[in-house]
């Protein structure tokens, strides 16, 4: 294995090119990583887009020999087949690797890691690691809720994600708003990238000739959240649909506890995980009011008035910023 040169500031975006590199990329000029050697790669059909880091132009590479080598931290932050193609390289060089991609979700040595997540399992942080696991907004999103109903006696939890088309890439974008366009105009629908009507439609999958795979997210967002509760608490039963929109996660869930418990140990027990909550009367969020925010917002809940112990949860969050913004927090913190 390669040793990594002492102090050294190199820092490794793989998967640059995705909407979730480009973000991770600002937050992290925007910390004390700032004044790090970025260097920018990809996917040989993204090599030689024209970008910028640190200030400066900047082009992205293909992954070739050398590529990891004297980093001191890489995020992942591309497609699975991506990583799971370059993750071996990336662990020769020595640096702390940080997923953000879904890959490292079932790895048994990757640590899961989201803020609160370590009090909220009672462990310490594992700075000594060198694979960490940032789970997307929606298993984030589901992990938390688990954990944090899990102290005031949850014995059932129920989830269903809503989930942007940003989730697949600008491709996915430009299909939502092309295919909106074309029916307001009454004009023929492309539909190239998800092979069905994603505009003005909510689905359980996509067309069968579409690369892209609801259930295949759905593994993912049970991996991952699987991965984060452990033991600890009552696994949920997770579904995911897609929603005809461009940006946010949202989601809606029903969890039965002890009869009898108050609306206000609810709140507690879900800010204590880190979810914001509005105060009475304040709008509950949605995907676009949560824009641009770094935590998952969450309505006041509501008891079922047919079922006693039932409590119903919206919630939303940001599918983007979140996860980058907690990537960097991690980065953060590893020496």
């Amino acid at each position: 294995m390669p040793s990594l040169e002492r102090g050294s500031n190199r820092i490794v975006i793989a998967g640059a090119s995705s909407l979730l590199g480009a973000e991770l990329r600002s937050l992290l000029e925007e910390s004390r990583f700032a004044g790090a050697d970025f260097r920018l790669v990809d996917e040989e059909t993204a090599a030689g887009l024209l970008t910028e880091a640190g200030g400066e132009p900047a082009v992205i590479q293909p992954v070739e020999e050398g590529t990891f080598d004297r980093a001191a931290k890489i995020f992942f932050t591309g497609s699975v087949e991506f990583t799971r193609t370059n993750l071996g390289a990336a662990k020769t060089s020595g640096a702390k690797i940080i997923d953000l991609s879904g890959e490292s979700a079932t790895n048994d040595a990757a640590v899961s890691w989201f803020p609160k997540l370590d009090s909220l399992l009672g462990r310490k942080f594992s700075a000594d690691a060198n694979l960490f696991a940032i789970p997307s907004s929606a298993s984030t999103a589901a992990a938390s809720l688990a954990l944090g109903l899990f102290k005031i006696g949850v014995s059932r939890l129920v989830v269903i994600c809503f989930q942007p088309v940003s989730e697949f890439g600008r491709a996915g974008i430009e299909e939502l708003e092309s295919q909106t366009g074309q029916l307001l105009s009454f004009q023929g629908m492309g539909q190239p990238v998800f092979d069905t009507q994603v505009a003005f439609n909510l689905l359980d999958r996509f067309g069968a000739a579409s690369k892209h795979k609801l259930s295949t997210v759905r593994e993912r967002l049970r991996a991952e959240t699987k991965a984060c509760i452990g033991k600890k608490s009552v696994m949920p039963a997770l579904q995911l649909v897609h929603a005809p929109v461009f940006y946010g996660t949202a989601f809606s869930a029903c969890a039965e506890l002890v009869p009898g418990t108050t609306v206000e140990q609810i709140v507690a027990a879900c800010e204590d995980t880190g979810f914001a909550i509005p105060a009475n009367g304040e709008a509950g969020p949605s995907n676009v009011s949560v824009a641009g925010e770094k935590v998952a917002h969450l309505a006041k809940p509501e008891e079922d008035p047919a079922r006693p112990g039932a409590w119903w949860f919206w919630g939303a969050t940001d599918n983007i910023r979140l996860p980058a913004a907690n990537a960097v927090k991690l980065a953060e913190m590893l020496p």
